[in-house]
């Protein structure tokens, strides 16, 4: 099979015109891939995967819905399932990600990207998306340790700390489940937010759930690429609360119990994101991630220590690590 020569021959057959170069535009942390097609008056992103390891339907889906709510996604140009393509519009390649070079810098970018989260939290429908339920957190959770822990680690847990692990998921998971639920994008952090024109443009939307209010504003301030002091953090998780409660989002009445569920909700995120970098390392070769694990393990330390209902999962933690606890204190 020559990927190349289809891709162009569809977009022949799709857009009418021959594109006059076609290139790989890169990979991400899942089975897609990405062409840049460039024809005189612009360009056209391809995106590409195995029908069969990728169903598009559901990134087709809230493509749709994302864009009725105003929300800048990227057009959609032409698509056929069953070869695995799909055309879209090419937003460029400036990431917010290099963009955030100091905190005077990432504030006000930090405030649009809240400002599009509260329109998705406010402007999109969610009850026909996937509950992130307590089953759904638990299978997220228990790639950390499959992956983390038992691959990147090896060091499988006895049965003593598999008590304590499993303990500790049952009060992340009750915690979280008692949150309020909406429009939940799931990845909403720097790398899948593009610039265009001075405006936030936001990508891989296709895992949207019905999940609970905290998580992508945590997503986003915690980010898996890029670290703030906790004083910045909490300032925006602040100025966050005050633009969704204006909103009407379902935010906690008080923001000392916003905080808590953001930092809880935080951790069981966090947890499963050390198992993906694992995974995309070990499983898809994908040695990358590897450079950002410190800095997740590093917010999942932080918030063990800060909850004394979480210290056992801290030590674990720790331990396996070849750390120990220091001090602890709690909220």
């Amino acid at each position: 099979m020559n990927l190349n020569r289809d891709i162009s021959n569809w977009l022949t057959s799709s857009l009418g015109v021959a594109p006059a170069t076609l290139e790989i535009g890169g990979s991400d942390a899942s089975v897609r891939h990405y062409w840049r097609a460039t024809y005189p008056d612009r360009n056209v992103i391809v995106m590409q995967a195995d029908p069969a390891q990728f169903d598009a339907q559901p990134f087709l889906a809230r493509r749709d819905e994302l864009a009725a709510a105003g929300i800048r996604v990227p057009a959609l140009l032409a698509r056929d399932l069953a070869q695995g393509f799909v055309a879209l519009e090419d937003l460029g390649t400036q990431e917010l990600t290099p963009l955030l070079v100091d905190e005077a810098s990432a504030k006000a970018w930090y405030l649009q990207a809240m400002d599009t989260l509260v329109r998705m939290q406010t402007g999109l429908a969610f009850e026909h998306l996937p509950a992130f339920d307590a089953a759904f957190q638990r299978r997220e959770m228990e790639i950390c340790r499959e992956w983390y822990i038992d691959q990147h680690l090896a060091k499988p847990l006895n049965d003593k700390q598999m008590a304590t692990w499993e303990r500790s998921l049952a009060l992340i998971i009750a915690k979280n489940t008692a949150q309020p639920t909406l429009f939940m994008h799931r990845d909403f952090h720097s790398r899948n937010l593009m610039v265009v024109d001075g405006e936030l443009a936001v990508l891989d939307f296709q895992d949207a759930v019905n999940g609970p209010v905290s998580y992508d504003v945590v997503s986003l301030l915690r980010d898996a690429y890029v670290a703030w002091d906790e004083g910045f953090v909490l300032d925006l998780a602040i100025r966050y609360w005050e633009k969704a409660r204006a909103a009407g989002v379902p935010v906690h009445d008080d923001f000392s119990d916003f905080y808590t569920a953001f930092e809880w909700q935080g951790l069981q995120r966090h947890l499963k994101v050390l198992g993906l970098f694992a995974r995309l390392n070990v499983r898809d070769d994908k040695p990358r991630y590897l450079a950002d694990i410190p800095r997740v393990f590093n917010y999942v330390r932080n918030v063990c220590q800060r909850y004394s209902e979480l210290t056992p999962l801290g030590r674990l933690l720790l331990d396996l690590n070849g750390e120990k606890i220091a001090t602890g204190f709690t909220f």
